[in-house]
């Protein structure tokens, strides 16, 4: 069953929305059931990562294998753990026997092969299609038959990621670990923030949407649901709009304290758009414009002069020290 009866309405909803184009290898709807994931496997040691790593440690008490392949983001992904579990028992969110608890089932290695025995994996590394196709096809052999193999992507077609997993010599229709492949994009900061996007492919099972969903829901985390389009929902609406207040800057319509001012002062919002630009990265926000005004053709789409310039330069926001803002 899932995890709660909010997950359970998502879960059957869009199952219901899908079950026109998909069929589970012939099994009723009513048997789409979650799975239980007692061991997760994460791929990349960055903020995402390390983020998804120590919520799913914290919250939902499972050991968790971190994969790297550079030892040195490991290293630097569990200072950046331990930083923040300190940080929680100085404000007495946590005690320190549940901060010591937490970071003992977090577990490093630079081997993929680490992750043959998790029932479910999170791949988080950087947003490059042939990248995230390249580790889906070592998951699908590496993972066990029941694993549900998920991704972390903010704009990549999960249909197209999915595809990864079948060896071209394979037959189309066999969905064996295609129809284990589901998004699972958590927002950034992982460990603040609530919500999480959960996005199914052409091939994904409604048993693989269920188990996500109760997953995701065992983290803390309140999943929506959207479908397999460029952007997906948080994407294919923050984007553009950070975008556009960087034409503004650019044609001069304000200043970036301005910009900012008017959207926090006037709208409510926590940052303004380029500052949580800075935070989430500009060539991140650039590789996502690309792919909105790729696949779906439409000018609006089409990134700002000015942004492509910063990424050129190096400036791509607070992970360097320098954006729109100096950090």
């Amino acid at each position: 069953m899932l995890a709660s009866p909010i997950a359970g309405r998502f879960a059957t909803r869009y199952v219901c929305a899908q079950c026109r184009a998909f069929s589970s290898g012939g099994r009723s709807l009513a048997e789409a059931q979650a799975a239980e994931v007692k061991r997760l496997g994460v791929v990349g040691a960055g903020q995402m990562g390390l983020g998804i790593a120590l919520v799913a440690s914290r919250m939902a008490k499972v050991p968790v294998v971190v994969v790297d392949n550079s030892q040195k983001s490991l290293d630097k992904g569990l200072a950046f753990a331990d930083k923040l579990l300190a940080k929680d028992v100085n404000k007495q969110k946590i005690t320190q026997f549940d901060a010591d608890e937490t970071r003992s089932r977090l577990t490093p290695t630079t081997k993929m092969d680490d992750l043959s025995t998790v029932d479910m994996v999170i791949e988080a590394v950087p947003e490059i299609v042939a990248l995230k196709k390249s580790i889906f096809a070592q998951l699908a052999q590496i993972c066990p038959p029941h694993a549900i193999l998920a991704t972390n992507t903010s704009s990549i077609s999960i249909t197209q990621i999915a595809r990864a997993t079948q060896p071209p010599a394979t037959d189309p229709t066999d969905l064996s670990a295609a129809s284990r492949v589901i998004s699972t994009h958590f927002m950034n900061p992982v460990p603040i923030q609530k919500g999480v996007e959960i996005i199914s492919g052409l091939q994904t099972s409604p048993a693989t949407l269920a188990t996500a969903l109760a997953f995701c829901t065992s983290m803390g985390k309140i999943p929506s649901i959207s479908a397999d389009s460029p952007g997906f929902l948080a994407n294919r609406i923050l984007m553009p709009y950070i975008n556009e207040a960087i034409i503004c800057l650019e044609t001069g319509v304000g200043k970036e304290e301005d910009i900012d001012a008017i959207m926090k002062n006037g709208t409510n919002v926590p940052m303004g758009p380029l500052q949580l630009a800075d935070f989430i990265g500009l060539d991140t926000c650039l590789s996502i414009m690309e792919v909105l005004h790729g696949q779906l053709g439409d000018s609006k789409y089409r990134p700002a002069v000015r942004l492509r310039l910063m990424v050129e330069a190096g400036w791509v926001g607070k992970k360097c020290g320098r954006g729109f803002y100096r950090y």
